[in-house]
């Protein structure tokens, strides 16, 4: 492709050159002559080779020219596009990432209120709990209670008969005599030996 572009503007180059040449020799052929030349003439050719390269350059670089300017407005038109891709494709990444956030914050702060609501449901399980043994507790020591009472009257009870019955022995042995004593023995042996 470079070589083409250079094919191309070779005419051109060398049009230039002949141009500049012709132009030099113009001058030199004027000689060592101190007249002066008027400025119109000085410049006229001056002008003319102007615009005969402003020709030149308009034959036949007008096309590489247009190519190139076409070739860096489609990259320029290329890379704008492919530079908005970009934004667009940056934006939705972000606001995937905004959104992924948005909803790990909204589990975050769902987890955080289901492990409150379960501790307090462990707290309130716990204090019922303890409440239930707490009762069993004392329904227990009630129990207990009630048994050892029951228990001490028994003994006090057994206690007291024995004691009444020594103190009815006592008394009856210093009120009743010998014979007395005997004979309620007899009576005693008799009606248990009739059990017998």
């Amino acid at each position: 492709m470079r070589e083409m572009k250079t094919k191309k503007l070779f005419p051109i180059f060398a049009f230039s050159l002949f141009i500049l040449a012709t132009t030099a020799l113009a001058f030199a052929s004027s000689g060592g002559e101190e007249a002066h030349t008027p400025l119109w003439k000085d410049y006229m050719w001056k002008i003319i080779n102007f615009g005969v390269l402003i020709f030149v350059l308009w034959k036949y670089g007008k096309k590489p020219i247009q190519n190139a300017l076409n070739q860096r407005t489609e990259l320029i038109a290329k890379t704008l596009k492919e530079a908005k891709e970009a934004k667009e494709a940056a934006l939705k990444a972000m606001q995937e990432v905004e959104q992924k956030l948005k909803t790990k914050d909204e589990e975050l702060k769902a987890i955080v209120a289901a492990a409150q609501k379960s501790g307090e449901q462990e707290r309130n399980r716990i204090i019922e709990e303890s409440a239930r043994l707490q009762e069993k507790i004392r329904e227990q020591a009630k129990t207990n209670i009630e048994f050892e009472l029951k228990h001490a009257k028994e003994v006090i009870k057994a206690e007291a008969v024995e004691l009444a019955m020594e103190l009815a022995e006592k008394k009856l042995k210093e009120k009743m005599t010998k014979e007395e004593q005997e004979k309620l023995l007899d009576d005693s042996l008799v009606k248990i030996g009739g059990r017998g």
